[in-house]
């Protein structure tokens, strides 16, 4: 017979949310379980049930992460219009971080220690972007990598604070910078 089970979807995902602002607070080494079982409204025991380990918290925290912003850019359509994909993965990209932006600051504290960066799936979807915009493009995993340099640099300073104006304005820089600056990094006609 099956154990039945002790906690539920709702606490999972109450705890990774809880985790995720933590590790974007203090990063991943700053992460104490007593504190994100309080967070959620738990005990401990939940955390370690669920779980097994403070490590495999964080790992799950990093993986939520990544499935979530991985659900943002499989939103794109892709279309007969390759250029306007890729600018609309770069919206999806900043939609991504504004909408979640502790499960955005966990990608970048806990993907270093997974060593996978350009590896992950997720850059996978912008390379291919590249490759469909600019087929003949002779290192498309290298325009793929500015191009993301610049998107991630881009909503780093807004996330910070650091970049001037109403949500309004800073909308439209954003989206003028894809434009101007996109094709360019990437080599297509735009």
């Amino acid at each position: 017979m099956a154990r039945p089970r002790r906690y539920d979807d709702a606490l999972r995902t109450r705890l990774l949310e809880t985790a995720a602002d933590a590790i974007a607070a203090h990063g991943p080494g700053g992460l104490s379980l007593r504190d994100v079982a309080r967070g959620a409204e738990t005990s401990t025991s939940a955390v370690y049930g669920l779980f097994g380990s403070r490590d495999a918290l964080v790992a799950a925290v990093g993986h939520e992460a990544f499935a979530r912003f991985a659900a943002h850019l499989a939103a794109v359509p892709h279309t007969d219009h390759p250029d306007r994909d890729l600018f609309e993965l770069g919206l999806a990209y900043r939609a991504f971080a504004l909408a979640e932006p502790h499960f955005y600051r966990v990608m970048f504290d806990v993907a270093p220690s997974t060593g996978r960066g350009v590896e992950e799936p997720t850059f996978a979807v912008l390379r291919d972007a590249v490759e469909r915009t600019a087929p003949a493009h002779p290192a498309p995993g290298e325009a793929a990598f500015a191009l993301w340099s610049l998107v991630h640099g881009l909503v780093s300073l807004e996330l910070a604070g650091l970049a001037p104006g109403s949500d309004d304005e800073r909308t439209a820089r954003f989206a003028k910078t894809l434009r101007e600056v996109g094709p360019a990094l990437v080599g297509s006609r735009a």
